[in-house]
């Protein structure tokens, strides 16, 4: 599933999503932490590819792999970055979070950003199953996007949100960070923090755990 939904088109392919650029320098902040340095890291639902541009331009020794399962989005991706001529930011890749193989064999680090509430629960379990079989001891997980906490919405507005997501689809819905937590856990995943960032959103810092 696209990650930023609410893309609109642009010249040569290249969609613009507005909440890529709202977001983007918080998400920016988490990421220089908590990606170390000369690793490659996997973008699952890269959208529009306007994160995947922002992020390997201000991070020029990581290599950013970009992916999504969508044609329209690979092509705003590839157009994006035929723009950037970024020499680490690679082609992006078809793959779907459902899918039981993915075409990337090993990844340091893994990104996923507003991805789980625009899509069934099965991406949410896939995306769980490919970062424990592509991260190695310790590699993050890193998720972006409204969660609920004990069952409760956060704010006024992530439930407006939440209800109409699930109007447009109702296999689609803001999720549970403990019902998350739980698909991680099962393979070899655990929270390490969790930050608040604006707009009521949460970041999730994922490490896979020793086996």
């Amino acid at each position: 599933m696209t990650g930023d939904r609410g893309a609109e088109p642009a010249p040569n392919d290249a969609l613009i999503a507005p909440a890529a650029a709202r977001n983007g320098g918080a998400i920016l902040s988490v990421l220089r932490e908590v990606l170390a340095r000369g690793r490659l890291v996997l973008e699952v639902a890269s959208g529009s590819g306007e994160h995947a541009v922002r992020f390997a331009a201000a991070r020029p020794d990581l290599r950013w792999q970009p992916s999504d399962p969508e044609p329209a989005a690979l092509a705003s991706i590839a157009a994006h970055a035929r723009m950037a001529a970024l020499p680490n930011l690679l082609p992006p890749v078809a793959l779907d979070a459902c899918a039981r193989s993915w075409p990337v064999a090993r990844a340091d680090a893994i990104v996923s950003i507003n991805m789980i509430h625009i899509a069934p629960w099965a991406a949410t379990e896939g995306l769980m199953a490919g970062a424990g079989r592509l991260l190695p001891e310790g590699g993050p997980l890193y998720l972006y996007g409204p969660f609920r906490i004990d069952g409760a919405h956060t704010a006024p507005s992530n439930a407006g949100f939440d209800e109409d997501l699930r109007e447009r689809n109702p296999d689609w819905g803001v999720r549970d960070v403990e019902a998350v937590l739980a698909a991680a856990a099962i393979h070899g995943l655990r929270l390490d923090r969790a930050i608040a960032m604006p707009a009521n959103n949460l970041s999730l810092i994922l490490r896979k755990a020793p086996a």
